[in-house]
């Protein structure tokens, strides 16, 4: 056996194993602002839309429909021919003919900035993903050179064993 040095052995560098390529979302994401209702209206008949259908959408008109309905309720009960034929007319003509097509224009409206931010989000977590599978490589390309580090300390701890028998206990 002769005493040739032990060769440093080449560890890899995790650069030479793992190079990240950014998914293309997360730049095309800086630019974007969330999606907004906002965003969607569309001329004036848009915004009185969405207006109609904000407030159409509140407790506060949810009191008035109710007092509308015991009103009608109570002409019926009464025999007030008028109140309920007022009753009749402002709930069948003007809420169900005039109201109903205004909110479901206004729901419409929403509809398309819901689709767009869903799609904003299905896009986010793709980009996501990709980012952790590659976060993944990375972490495998770091265990490759971990393992290589450990197998040359451990090889020269055994060279320096070897040195220690046969050179004896170092003095001082």
């Amino acid at each position: 056996m002769t005493d040739q040095p032990v060769q440093p052995a080449q560890i890899p560098r995790v650069e030479e194993l793992f190079h990240h390529i950014p998914h293309p979302r997360i730049a095309q994401r800086k630019n974007e602002q969330p999606v907004k209702v906002d965003d969607e209206r569309v001329g004036v008949n848009g915004k009185v839309a969405l207006i109609i259908t904000a407030v159409v959408g509140t407790m506060w008109c949810a009191y008035v429909f109710a007092v509308l309905g015991l009103t009608g309720i109570v002409g019926a009960v009464t025999n007030s021919v008028t109140v309920v034929l007022i009753v009749g007319a402002v709930s069948g003509y003007f809420l169900q003919l005039v109201l109903l097509p205004i909110i479901i224009v206004g729901q419409n409206i929403q509809g398309k900035a819901a689709d767009k931010r869903s799609e904003q989000t299905y896009k986010d977590a793709e980009a996501i993903l990709s980012e952790c599978l590659q976060l993944q490589q990375h972490l495998q390309a770091q265990d490759t050179v971990l393992d290589d580090v450990i197998a040359n300390v451990k090889r020269h701890h055994e060279e320096l064993q070897k040195l220690s028998a046969r050179v004896g206990p170092a003095t001082a």
